[in-house]
């Protein structure tokens, strides 16, 4: 049978593409995802600072500053609401522990938020006020409708899962260092401690300071041990800017670099040694692209 030129079998064809495409629509609206703004530490460019005020709605967003990973905190946080305020819109420093995460008081400070930042210092105090706890359930939330999540140095750390201390168990291997300032002297196993962070980017490991405090070290050690074996070292004054579509892009003064082990031949679990082949470095500079799923790189042409 024939309508208008197409089909029966053609004509129930195209409706069945057409209702699955509505519904993908429909479960990609139920799930929508925000935008992750992770920086290396050091200073902030105001190009940074600009970057992800808009991504967080700029004028019409409300922003909450988490700063409990410095001593200073409180007066670090209110810096960074002050520098968002002054951009005209609402922003809130809060200094909380695990207990007060978890008040109904808190989390209703949380609803409309737009944009969440973590300051930085130690990571795993931040850890400790707020993994796990009401709080950081909100924080997921909140992305998954479309908030821009970020931090800087501890605060870029966190978004992992698991995250890097910084703490090695045996500086320096065979020859330990008689400077105790001396770190990430070797690449070896079961040397840099992992502890869990709070997940917001999955599958990939997050380094920091990373140029500038010559991390390469000890990154190179946990993405060979650590699956899925990819990570990124951030250096300072500059984002990996996650988008919602899970691609990356760079911006800032310096670069990010990208380790990927996925396809690498490491050696086995056990073995007394560290070694790989097959480890692929790229090194990105600011106005470039990286596509974790497939590894491409999109370098700037100028």
């Amino acid at each position: 049978m024939i309508f208008s030129g197409i089909t029966m079998k053609t004509s129930v064809a195209l409706t069945c593409v057409a209702l699955m495409s509505v519904g993908a629509q429909a479960q990609s609206a139920a799930h929508p995802r925000g935008y992750l703004f992770i920086v290396g530490g050091g200073p902030q460019p105001p190009e940074l600072i600009q970057r992800y005020f808009d991504l967080g709605q700029g004028k019409k967003g409300k922003f909450v500053v988490f700063a409990m990973a410095s001593s200073d905190g409180k007066e670090s946080g209110e810096e960074k609401a002050d520098d968002l305020r002054k951009l005209g819109a609402e922003a809130h420093a809060y200094y909380i522990n695990a207990d007060e995460a978890n008040t109904d008081s808190m989390v209703k400070n949380m609803e409309g938020v737009t944009g969440v930042w973590f300051g930085g210092g130690d990571q795993v105090l931040l850890t400790k006020a707020l993994l796990g706890t009401r709080v950081e359930k909100a924080i997921h939330q909140l992305y998954e409708k479309g908030a821009v999540v970020g931090g800087t140095s501890a605060g870029a750390e966190v978004m992992a899962n698991p995250m890097l201390t910084g703490e090695e168990r045996h500086p320096g291997g065979v020859r330990p260092p008689s400077d105790t300032t001396l770190h990430y002297m070797t690449i070896a196993r079961d040397n840099m401690e992992l502890v869990p962070g709070f997940g917001m980017i999955k599958g990939v490991l997050i380094d920091q300071h990373f140029v500038r405090r010559r991390r390469h070290n000890r990154f190179i050690s946990v993405v060979l041990e650590t699956a899925p074996h990819l990570g990124v070292g951030i250096d300072e004054s500059t984002a990996v800017i996650v988008y919602p579509d899970g691609h990356w892009s760079i911006l800032g003064e310096s670069a990010a670099s990208i380790y990927d082990a996925r396809h690498a031949t490491i050696t086995p679990i056990g073995a007394p040694v560290l070694g790989e082949s097959g480890l692929i470095l790229s090194v990105l500079p600011s106005g470039s692209s990286y596509y974790p799923a497939t590894g491409k790189v999109v370098l700037p042409k100028n």
